[in-house]
């Protein structure tokens, strides 16, 4: 020991008999000791030290049970053991991977164990109890700041041994016998602690320790089973005894069997030559057959696998470790625990449960402490369940609300464990208790189905309704199912997660059954073709810049004389950029270019000015005194100039699939209403993950549960009958098991499952007899499709063009033959579609031109898909010439009183013209002052024009001539550009965030912090940046990742779209600093996020009542609902119809004033068709004017 350390410890005091003789210095030898273990090394060398010393046992507990009245000297030995108590994943941060710390870790818990084992003590814990109970007596004015620190002090204290793990190699007794944790439970009894505890979490003067309490009673009940302590006292003690009984049994069975097998296998008499076998149809390491050189009662147990060592598995595929056991105590100590748990529902339970939420919700509660109230929440519930089932006593843990927050905290943890590979098994452990939370919740809600009183029954029906309703609920099991990892979530996961998903199923079964027409919230993929890129406007001509300089000319004089003002917030250059000096003065040309042609030329000017004083070298900006004239011709110069310009972000490395804009498809997701079907929602686990996961558990069949072999093999049955899939589980690995469970001598007590092995294997033999390709297909997990071509024929997908429409057909030698010598044919015509001319004359019909690109990259005949270039339309600027801005100035004079001016002009047009281009030229020439005077006037059905007329709205214009058609796609391309207006400009990240928060994408926006903000964390930590993905897991995110003003964002942001198409999401890039991603992450905080707009989970009784709250929240309807469905959104009536055509990003409408049936239906007769993007506009526009 340190010599500093043994002179203080040596202060202390000694022990003569039972008695502890303090020294005159011992309040400044334990004050000394808390600030040695302050300035400890990463070894903790001091708190070892102190540990092999055993000063807690021999010196701080006898200090803190003799010498309690000594105010000052109690509490500084309260602070030294809180400090030596600690846990040692606190002191380490985590366990050490290197041998050298973690031996030290060890050392630390060994010390730890130790220590616990001297609390175990009735009068260490009396005293601590006496303590608790003089400063809780004082109230909230007589109580100072030392003794509040006191009473939480003596809470960690507890908290702090109560946490320490049991010793594996010290406690090795069965089950029934008082461990050192017992023991402890036992004291902590004895003192009157418990009491306290209850009184601490049902006074509403203490709640500032409701997460402390909640805490220590975890940790009392760390290895108690609530099924059994509910079952304690009930005359369980002979149903306990008839369970172990009926395992030795069948273990006795198992054992007899295998000696009967071994009787039989051994020959009658001895025989020193066993003879040589010739194992035909099975090869040895040649052609040859395998020679056999033990008896024929050996056979069976030949394999090939004989002699060679067992492969190493590599530690990152090993599986994670089980948690313990439950362990059952002494029975003393489970009576009192029973005790402490009925007194504890009946009194403390609901509230104490309110304010651990509230403080979870309001982020008062240090991270993760959310892990302790999914825990009480699933061990308090299970055991009223078991207790006589009362579901007052629970009832703040019951309801959407309940499910809300455990769906959440659920789908956190899911995403957390894709997305942090270092701490996955953490994470897994935490979604193993939501998991566990949950399941609880769904077999409370089932027992309130069989309540004798009508009103539980009812309340039963209202959640059920709301949690199937929602297709967040519902998709969980899904997405929890092929996302399972055996390497990172332990097998007691997949267990509970079998066992839930069942629940669930038998739950849905039944809520669906007697019910017609049940209407739920469904996931639609809608296709349509992608939208061709935005094009990079064409430069002004030379032509068009000295018109435009002529009519900036009178303009520039009035400036350069003083007429007009110039700004005075124009600044060139930002010295906290981190944009290179030569490159802000390249920009700062283009901004003044830009003001030029945009006839901003007070801007333009003080910018030239302001320019010229950062950067008077080289006279770029001109001389320091440059006089009017020097100006003049200096902007002149700059507007002719051709400045090279930046490509825009959405032009950078296109991916080949994007060169076929024509032919390429996007998928955006839906949320809409549909009548849900029971059996539709089960062939969604008709999938290999599914049937992957039930099979890894059944392999442990003699070990799991009866009840989970009975939820395995019932979902099994769901698959293969039900669903009239049998084939689905033809998979070796299955019939693998099915072979080791049928040759089981105690397969007697697996009768479930020996039912569905052999009628399993029946109807494989079956279909064997008849497709002899059957055996070939035990090699692969299977899917649906190809369940359908095993048993109805392979190809007959492709003949009723089913699953196989969307298919690509193989390409032939023939064809690929034929599409080689098309292509070596047009390849050197010059002004040809080389694509075209090949898909003319290909004789193979349905040939796609992404297919022929593709087919001819993978022959070698091209290097990509760039090769083949498509010739866009209406990519040139056509200038007007006199005649025909004279004619289109006499059409608008001829059809300016017409209901269609601008459907009119088009029709009579000589020069073929895009609506967008003829718009521009009327505003251009005066003709019309907005856009909104081109709108056709709206008239009214059967009635002449009354007062109303004038002031009737407008809508769009639209021309249905014949004439127009052939222009749409030139109008697609130019209108492109004009709604893009939403995007913002350079350095307008902020205002873009604030939009989308008023928009609804605050729950985006607060994950996408998150994640720049951990970015930011594990790059400063690791020291090394590679690109981060963002993986968005729930739909909320999915939908904002494919909004377009969110895409925005992010560019602005400088995150990186997919960059080839073996990407999929968005990345951070390697080059971004922490700081600037932190600076990121808080320019897109908001500092009141408004709630993500969720779907309402039920349908209030009131039609004109307000829209139900989301699930979760406080406002929850507790009325009885038979088949929920959301509020339509109000409007117009036009508007309902286009938010149900539905569109990503697009939310729910705001309330607009009615428009009159009669419009309405004048408007149905319109029979030009309208594009959506135009519709909404003109939708706006008529709400605005009404």
């Amino acid at each position: 020991m340190n010599c500093e350390l043994l002179a203080t410890c040596s202060a202390l005091g000694y022990l003569e008999g039972d008695v502890y003789h303090r020294e005159p210095d011992c309040l400044e030898s334990v004050k000394d000791l808390i600030r040695y273990l302050r300035h400890e090394d990463e070894t903790r060398d001091v708190r070892q030290q102190l540990g092999a010393a055993q000063i807690l046992q021999n010196d701080l507990l006898p200090l803190l049970v003799q010498h309690p009245q000594d105010k000052g000297l109690f509490d500084a030995v309260v602070r030294l053991m809180v400090n030596l108590t600690q846990p040692a994943l606190l002191c380490f941060g985590k366990v050490p991977p290197d041998a050298a710390s973690r031996h030290h870790f060890l050392q630390v818990l060994s010390y730890l164990q130790a220590y616990k084992e001297a609390f175990a003590s009735e009068k260490v814990f009396g005293v601590l109890s006496e303590k608790l109970y003089d400063l809780l007596q004082l109230d909230w004015e007589q109580r100072q700041e030392e003794d509040t620190l006191l009473i939480e002090r003596i809470l960690l204290l507890v908290r702090n041994v109560l946490h320490v793990p049991a010793d594996p190699a010290e406690e090795q007794g069965v089950d029934g016998d008082a461990s050192v944790h017992d023991r402890v439970l036992w004291a902590l009894h004895i003192s009157g602690m418990d009491d306290l505890l209850k009184f601490l979490a049902s006074a509403p003067s203490e709640q500032q320790w409701a997460l402390h309490v909640l805490e220590i009673i975890s940790l009392m009940f760390r290895d108690q089973s609530p099924e059994e302590l509910a079952a304690l006292g009930q005359g369980q003690a002979a149903a306990e005894h008839g369970e172990d009984t009926r395992e030795l049994e069948t273990l006795r069975q198992r054992e007899l069997a295998e000696k009967r097998a071994r009787a039989l296998q051994r020959p009658s008499r001895h025989s020193r030559f066993g003879g040589s076998y010739v194992l035909q149809g099975l090869k040895a390491i040649g052609d040859r057959d395998v020679v056999f050189h033990k008896g024929l009662h050996n056979l069976k147990s030949y394999s090939h696998d004989l002699g060679k060592e067992k492969r190493r598995v590599p530690r990152r595929r090993q599986a994670p470790p089980e948690a313990e056991p439950p362990h059952r105590s002494a029975r003393n100590v489970r009576l009192f625990l029973r005790c402490f748990c009925q007194d504890f529902l009946e009194g403390c339970y609901n509230r104490l449960m309110l304010l651990v939420k509230d403080q979870l919700v309001r982020e008062k509660a240090q991270e993760h402490d959310e892990t302790y109230y999914l825990w009480a929440t699933a061990f308090f519930m299970a055991f009223n369940r078991r207790r006589g089932f009362r579901p007052e006593l629970v009832s703040e843990t019951v309801g959407v609300r309940a499910f809300h927050f455990i769906e959440q905290n659920l789908t956190t943890y899911y995403e957390m464990a894709l997305m942090d590979k270092k701490e996955a098994v953490t994470w897994a452990r935490r979604m193993h208790l939501a998991l566990k939370a949950y399941q609880e919740l769904l077999r409370t809600v089932q027992e309130m189905d069989r309540s004798p009183e009508q009103a539980v029954r009812d309340s039963s029906q209202v959640i059920k309704s709301n949690i199937f309703y929602l297709m967040e609920y519902r998709e969980l099991f899904l997405a929890l199912f092929r996302k399972f990892d055996e390497t990172k979530q332990p097998r007691s996961f997949l267990r509970d997660l079998v066992e839930t998903a069942h629940l669930f199923l038998r739950m849905l079964e039944r809520f669906c059954q007697g019910r017609t027409g049940l209407v739920v919230q469904s996931k639609r993929v809608r296709r349509r073709k992608k939208a061709p890129a935005a094009l990079a406007p064409q430069p002004p001509s030379a032509g068009e810049l000295e018109e435009l300089w002529a009519g900036l000319a009178p303009q520039l004089q009035a400036c350069l004389q003083g007429e007009v003002p110039l700004p005075e917030d124009v600044v060139p250059f930002d010295a906290a950029s981190e944009t290179p000096v030569e490159e802000q003065r390249a920009e700062a040309l283009l901004r003044i270019q830009g003001c030029l042609r945009d006839a901003r030329v007070p801007q333009a000017l003080r910018l030239l000015r302001s320019a010229r004083d950062v950067w008077p070298e080289g006279d770029v900006f001109g001389p320091p005194e440059a006089g009017p004239p020097e100006e003049t011709q200096l902007l002149r110069e700059i507007l002719l100039a051709p400045l090279p310009r930046h490509a825009p972000p959405e032009a950078e490395e296109p991916r080949e699939e994007e060169e076929e804009d024509e032919e390429e498809e996007e998928e955006t997701v839906r949320v809409s209403e549909k009548e849900f079907n029971f059996l539709d929602y089960l062939k969604r686990f008709a999938c290999t993950p599914v049937v992957r996961a039930l099979v890894l558990l059944l392999r442990g069949y003699d070990r799991n549960s009866p009840r989970t072999n009975h939820c395995a093999a019932r979902l099994l049955h769901r698959l293969a009958r039900d669903l009239r899939m049998e084939a689905l589980l033809f998979q070796l690995s299955l019939f693998a098991l099915f072979h080791r469970l049928l040759s089981d001598p105690a397969a007697a007590a697996h009768q479930e499952l020996v039912a569905l092995a052999k009628f399993i294997l029946g109807k494989f033999f079956a279909l064997a007899a008849t497709n002899k390709k059957a055996f070939v297909e035990l090699l692969f997990w299977k899917n649906p499709a190809a369940v359908r071509e095993m048993t109805e024929g392979y190809g007959s997908l492709q003949e009723e063009g089913g699953a196989g429409r969307g298919r690509v057909p193989p390409w032939t030698p023939q064809e690929e033959q034929e599409l080689q010598e098309l292509y070596w044919k047009y390849k050197e015509v010059e002004g040809e579609d080389v694509v075209a001319a090949i898909m003319a004359e290909l004789r193979a019909p349905g040939r796609t031109r992404r297919q022929v690109v593709k087919q001819l990259v993978r022959l070698g005949l091209a290097d990509s898909a760039r090769d083949f270039p498509r010739k866009r339309k209406g990519t040139c600027i056509v200038l007007w010439t006199q005649e025909q801005e004279e004619e289109l100035t006499r059409l608008f004079e001829e059809f300016q009183s017409s209901e269609d001016v601008l459907g009119n002009i088009m029709k009579h047009l000589t020069a073929r013209r895009s609506r967008a281009r003829v718009v521009e030229k009327l505003l251009g020439l005066g003709l019309v002052s907005e856009r909104k005077e081109l709108y056709r006037k709206r008239r009214r059905k059967g009635h002449g024009p009354g007062p109303g007329a004038a002031a009737a709205p407008a809508v769009p214009a639209q021309d249905s001539s014949a004439e127009d058609d052939g222009d749409s796609e030139e109008e697609e391309e130019e209108e492109g550009p004009m709604e893009e207006q939403w995007a913002p400009e350079e350095g307008a990240g902020p205002g873009l965030a604030h939009r989308l928060h008023q928009e609804g994408l605050a729950g985006p926006l607060r994950w996408l912090g998150t994640c720049l903000r951990r970015a930011a964390g594990d790059r400063q930590e690791d020291g090394v940046s590679y690109p981060v993905p963002l993986v968005p897991l729930s739909e909320e995110n999915e939908d904002a990742m494919e909004d377009r003003r969110f895409q925005a964002l992010l560019r602005r942001l400088g995150l990186r779209p997919p960059a080839s198409e073996q990407e999929s999401f968005w990345r951070i890039p390697a080059t971004l600093t922490p700081q600037q991603l932190r600076r990121a992450a808080s320019s897109i905080a908001h500092p009141d996020p408004p709630a993500s707009p969720l779907e309402p989970p039920g349908v209030p009784q009131d039609p004109a009542a307000a829209e139900p709250p989301p699930p979760g929240s406080d406002s929850e309807s507790e009325e009885p609902v038979a088949v929920p469905s959301p509020v339509p959104p109000a409007g117009t009536k036009r508007r309902r119809e286009l938010e149900a055509e539905g569109s990503p990003g697009v939310g729910p409408a705001p309330a607009a004033p009615r428009v009159p049936e009669e419009e309405d239906e004048e408007e149905d007769e319109d029979p030009q068709p309208l594009g959506r993007r135009k519709r909404i506009r003109r939708v706006e526009e008529e709400e605005e004017e009404d």
